[in-house]
């Protein structure tokens, strides 16, 4: 994110002045590709955040004016104008404009080795009304007719079939909120060629529970509609939390949940206070649910897989241009003194367990139980089977829950294990047969105990991995 060169550092790399350009700050264009090439030589692919939704309406240093008028590379008058970002608007019927917007995309490919890219701003590329003041309900009128940019939409799918054409192993994901349908559909089908999809209801459906409803409130069954609502064969990239979260006037997940206790009895020396104990339970069960039930990617950024306990702030007038802020304390997670390293471990033995399992590429999960008095989830995915107690205060003894296949169970992930900061109310050695006994619509069932405020993953032991 923010490689892509531009003058305001606060604009947190979105209104780009020089398009070919590797941004200074964080070192030479060399460095860049010496970047690329070790994450490649470790198996990790390097997508590229691509702003060509807007650009930066500087003159001195940017597009703007380019040739003395507004209309070089944006349209005209008030067309060309993002009232929102203060930006201004390409012309993407423009066969200059095409060349420069393809060429910027092969540049990267090529010169610098990115194995794709994340597309910003595909809502506002898509409809003249950019999305402002529009709230998406999912009816088709919203996404066909005159208020979509047709040129855009052109673009977006050049622009895809270049980079699929080029690099036929290259990833395209659209940050689009409206949900305009066939975006991830080939283009030999009429659609706009994206591999992936940014799901984001998801992270503001967590805010909106944590900030506006207590926890025996919370609704099972619109949490599970809003983490698998996407359409079949869509593929989706789920995230608990936004980048925007993390940022100077927002709230990170770990925040809202623990917010100033954070500063205070974090420590494994301190009394386990219960703000501390829901923020960190609550942590851990959101991001599973969110990973297993929410997409066929997962997101994360960085730092907030441990609850990092700040903001991200970029040097700006409103705070005396510091650089305080603009940072990430990854020593947290290796001081044992401090619960961080709880939310760290889970999230690396979830994600272990992720790619020995591969639930992400697995069929869309069937959802046998979403329980509003018990707050009780329940789903299987990947021969896995995902168990989720939301209740603030109440266990379930020989609490039974559906499963396709008869076998033998084990605990494979327990959130409340010891070393994800959790109660140890679970004994790791027992077995858990299914019977032959229907429920929730599956031909089998077992037993479990579920404690208060727990995810839990079970694994049919006599099944192939």
């Amino acid at each position: 994110m923010a490689i892509m060169e531009h003058a305001y550092y606060a604009s947190f790399g979105y209104q780009i002045t020089s398009f070919f350009a590797a941004s200074s700050r964080y070192g030479t264009p060399e460095e860049l590709k010496e970047l690329v090439d070790t994450a490649h030589s470790m198996g990790i692919i390097v997508l590229l955040d691509v702003v060509h939704s807007h650009a930066s309406k500087n003159s001195e240093d940017g597009l703007n004016m380019f040739d003395g008028t507004d209309a070089c590379y944006f349209h005209s008058g008030s067309r060309g104008n993002h009232d929102l970002w203060d930006s201004r608007l390409f012309a993407y019927s423009s066969w200059e404009v095409l060349r420069f917007l393809l060429s910027n995309i092969r540049w990267w490919l090529e010169e610098y080795g990115f194995d794709g890219f994340r597309f910003d701003g595909v809502t506002s590329m898509l409809y003249h009304h950019h999305g402002m003041g529009q709230g998406f309900s999912g009816d088709y009128h919203e996404y066909f007719g005159l208020h979509v940019d047709e040129d855009a939409l052109v673009y977006l799918m050049l622009a895809n079939h270049l980079i699929h054409t080029l690099y036929p192993e290259s990833i395209t994901i659209a940050e689009d909120v409206s949900g305009m349908p066939a975006l991830c559909s080939p283009i030999s089908q009429g659609g706009c060629g994206f591999d992936y999809r940014l799901a984001m209801a998801i992270p503001d459906k967590w805010i909106q529970l944590l900030k506006e409803f207590k926890d025996e409130d919370w609704n099972m069954g619109n949490i599970v509609h809003t983490l698998t609502n996407r359409r079949y064969l869509e593929k989706c990239i789920a995230y608990a939390e936004s980048h925007d979260q993390a940022l100077v006037g927002d709230k990170t997940l770990a925040f809202w949940l623990m917010d100033a206790e954070m500063y205070t009895n974090m420590s494994v020396l301190s009394p386990f206070t219960p703000v501390i104990d829901r923020g960190i339970q609550l942590h851990k069960m959101i991001r599973l649910i969110t990973h297993a039930l929410g997409g066929e990617g997962y997101l994360n950024f960085m730092g907030n897989e441990f609850g990092h306990p700040e903001w991200l702030d970029f040097p700006r007038i409103g705070n005396n241009e510091s650089y305080h802020y603009a940072r990430r304390q990854f020593h947290l997670t290796d001081d044992d003194l401090l619960r961080y390293k709880f939310l760290n471990n889970f999230d690396r033995d979830m994600n272990k367990l992720e790619e020995r399992c591969n639930w992400l590429s697995a069929p869309q999960a069937y959802v046998s139980e979403k329980h509003e008095d018990n707050k009780v989830i329940a789903f299987e995915r990947a021969n896995l089977l995902f168990i989720f107690n939301f209740h603030p205060s109440k266990s379930y003894t020989d609490y039974r829950v559906g499963t396709k296949s008869p076998g033998k169970f084990k605990i494979v992930l327990d959130s409340d294990a010891a070393e994800y900061g959790g109660h140890q109310r679970l004994d790791h050695n027992t077995d858990f047969f299914s019977e032959a006994f229907a429920h929730n619509g599956l031909s089998y069932s077992l037993l479990v105990y579920i404690p208060s405020r727990v995810a839990l993953i079970l694994q049919n032991v006599d099944l192939p991995n």
